[in-house]
């Protein structure tokens, strides 16, 4: 698409969007041949739909044989190796429906006064946030099953995506206000949702947890396995209540025929599985599948907080722990009491602890959403774009950059400040550029890049015109469509040179009623008159003649108004006489011929007639002139065409003059016939 191009002199100068060519390494994509062999005489590169190169190879006449036809077609789709995560026809459900979503936020944006701007905005932000988040997936599980089994631990759900994860953490920091208070809860909530992504690159407890839970079937007395103690004090430690809970019933203890000899044990069990429950969580509400107290404010919450703690340190201290037999339980659920009692005296900052823990236990592997979560926790703008333009690519960084601004003032600043480097726009209208030229680009999403266009001050609307003027005219739908487009955002002059550009496309290929019409509507009067000089060579010397039939369906498009026919105001009047004409011929009495007469008259006063029409027309009008009944013109009218015939005749004596290829005695035969009904209608006066 094309647009502004950079002025920083170096060889990718001429970009729309301004990029570097060191910001990552060239990937390889290997091209699977099937009919080609070496030697290649010539290879040509070329781009195909969407992310798509077309490569097409030609080999050199020796190698060429029947077996070989000389040349093949390949398509080569580029994208980074996980980008079949969100497939094509989902991506395009996505970019359409995102579409009202960020059109209504800009249009409040732009109607919003200051104050206003500054008290409500934030919800607009989060309903917008709320409707894109939507697309992109459910991260709920599926319907239950009728019957439930008792050892199943995780619900089957459909594995959410990184896309899906990384919105809702944005959404999480920057856009929601009312959950700036409990956002420990909320990140806990994230990572019931989305910990099974990271489980694929590094030991994750969703993934510890999948693994047991596969292993319970075939394990009798679970509390016997260090493995299950290990799992819930994980689970127990980031916040998994429910699935702790769940483990915690499937206790040996709890077996009807194991009740009477393990009461102590089984108490103790129950103990802590309540606990857990009655754990107070700052937060307004809770769905119905977690457990938990919730407290709405923080006084409130400290105060419960404070109970239960006590609670468990009076359990802690209980005499009970030496009447229980079974060491792995006692020692198991001593340690998920410590896991609850926490470190009081911890109070560093989230990215500090987030940090440390790299430290402490470095992976080989970073996974996408760790490096996005490290810029946001370490309140890194720079980090947090670069993040999302690298991982997630330009729809994300498109939408989301929304909500970094209603978040976040330094973000509004730097995202909002013009830069001289990438020709005086603002980063945000630069990703924007960038996102309409990636729509722009395909055949299917294009026609919502303008949406994004205009939403850019500097260069969308140059830009928008170039995407239009790109469009293929012969395509009715796309030239509905790109009219329409012209006709919301006060383009009327792009949308008339396109139906101009239609009109020539049409007459080039043979459709010339098309052509007609469309350069009607463009009211193109000087094309309108070059295609009536060139029809007119068409149309026929006499009313006889069968090449006027071919155009008559196309004159017929002709409209009422002068100001929209241009030169062919003539054929329409020239049909309207030769039919008039016909009539007389055919033995019509006399108020058919005075209407044919009037008809003559109409298009020899017509400044639209060709002179070179005007003898051809007093020729085949023999028989009105030598009407025998009555004169069918009065002098006046008489003199008109004797005039006319007069002007003619002076014509014929300059250079460039048009014959008629009329009979030699046709101008005197017109014009002995025009001074007779002169003489007949001055004695009928």
């Amino acid at each position: 698409m094309p647009g502004v191009t950079s002025d920083s002199g170096e060889l990718n100068s001429l970009s729309v969007v301004p990029h570097t060519l060191d910001t990552q390494n060239p990937g390889v994509y290997p091209l699977r041949l099937h009919r080609v062999t070496r030697p290649l005489a010539r290879l040509s590169i070329s781009w195909a739909r969407g992310n798509t190169l077309r490569v097409s190879l030609l080999q050199t006449e020796d190698a060429s044989s029947e077996q070989s036809p000389g040349g093949e077609v390949v398509e080569v789709k580029l994208g980074s190796a996980d980008a079949g995560e969100i497939p094509e026809a989902q991506w395009r459900r996505i970019a359409y429906g995102s579409v009202a979503p960020f059109a209504l936020l800009q249009s409040r944006k732009n109607s919003m006064d200051a104050l206003h701007y500054e008290k409500d905005w934030w919800e607009h932000v989060m309903e917008y946030s709320k409707e894109i988040n939507s697309l992109l997936g459910n991260t709920k599980s599926s319907v239950p099953p009728t019957i439930e089994d008792p050892k199943t631990v995780l619900k089957k759900v459909e594995e959410p995506t990184t896309l899906k994860a990384a919105w809702e953490l944005m959404e999480m920091f920057y856009a929601d206000k009312q959950s700036q208070t409990w956002i420990p809860e909320r990140l806990l909530d994230w990572l019931a949702d989305f910990d099974c992504l990271f489980s694929g690159t590094q030991p994750t407890v969703h993934a510890k947890l999948v693994a047991f839970q596969n292993k319970l079937v075939t394990l009798q007395a679970v509390e016997n396995h260090p493995e299950y103690w290990e799992i819930m004090s994980s689970a127990l430690a980031v916040g998994w209540l429910d699935v702790v809970v769940k483990l915690l019933r499937l206790h040996g203890s709890y077996l009807f025929d194991q009740l009477g000899s393990r009461e102590i044990e089984n108490g103790l069990v129950e103990a802590v599985a309540l606990l857990i429950s009655e754990m107070p969580r700052l937060r307004p509400d809770m769905p119905p599948e977690k457990i938990g107290e919730c407290y709405s404010t923080k006084p409130e919450f400290m105060k419960a907080w404070e109970k239960w703690r006590a609670k468990i340190m009076k359990l802690d201290c209980s005499a009970f722990w030496l009447q229980c037999d079974h060491q792995q339980t006692r020692v198991g659920l001593k340690n998920m009491l410590q896991v609850m009692l926490g470190n009081a005296s911890g109070l560093e900052s989230m990215y500090s602890l987030a940090q440390k823990c790299m430290h402490l236990k470095p992976i080989s592997y970073r996974h996408k959403l760790m490096g996005l979560i490290i810029g946001i926790l370490e309140e890194n703008t720079e980090v947090v774009l670069a993040e999302c333009s690298r991982s997630f690519g330009p729809w994300m960084i498109t939408h989301a950059i929304e909500l970094m601004t209603a978040g976040s003032t330094q973000a509004e600043t730097l995202l909002h400040e013009e830069q001289s480097k990438i020709g005086g726009i603002c980063i945000e209208e630069l990703h924007r550029l960038t996102y309409a030229q990636i729509l722009s680009s395909h055949a299917l999403t294009w026609n919502i890049a303008p949406i994004y266009l205009t939403s850019c001050m500097k260069q969308g609307l140059g830009l928008l015109e170039n995407l239009l003027y790109k469009q293929p005219v012969q395509n009715h739908q796309v030239l509905l469509k790109s009219m329409e487009i012209c006709r919301l955002n006060g383009l009327d002059y792009v949308s008339d040179n396109m139906m101009k550009i239609a009109g020539v496309h049409y007459w080039k290929h043979g459709k010339k009623g098309s052509a007609v019409f469309w350069l009607q509507q463009a009211r193109d009067e000087v094309r309108l008159n070059r295609i009536a000089k060139h029809l007119f060579d068409f149309v026929g010397k006499s009313v006889s003649d069968e090449s006027f039939k071919q155009w008559e369906g196309m004159i017929e498009l002709l409209g009422t108004e002068s100001k929209t026919a241009g030169g062919l105001e003539f054929l329409k009047k020239y049909r309207d006489f030769r039919r008039s004409l016909q009539q007389v011929q055919g033995g019509i009495p006399t108020d058919a011929a005075r209407k044919a007469a009037e008809a003559l008259i109409s298009l020899m006063r017509n400044p639209s007639t060709p002179q070179q029409f005007w003898l051809p027309l007093l020729y085949n009008s023999l028989k009105l002139l030598n009407w025998q009944e009555r004169p069918l013109l009065n002098v006046s009218q008489t003199n008109l065409l004797l005039n006319k015939l007069q002007e003619l005749s002076l014509a014929r004596l300059l250079p460039g003059f048009v014959d008629a290829g009329l009979p030699s005695e046709a101008l005197q035969s017109v014009r002995l016939a025009l001074a007779t009904n002169l003489g007949r209608a001055i004695l009928d006066e």
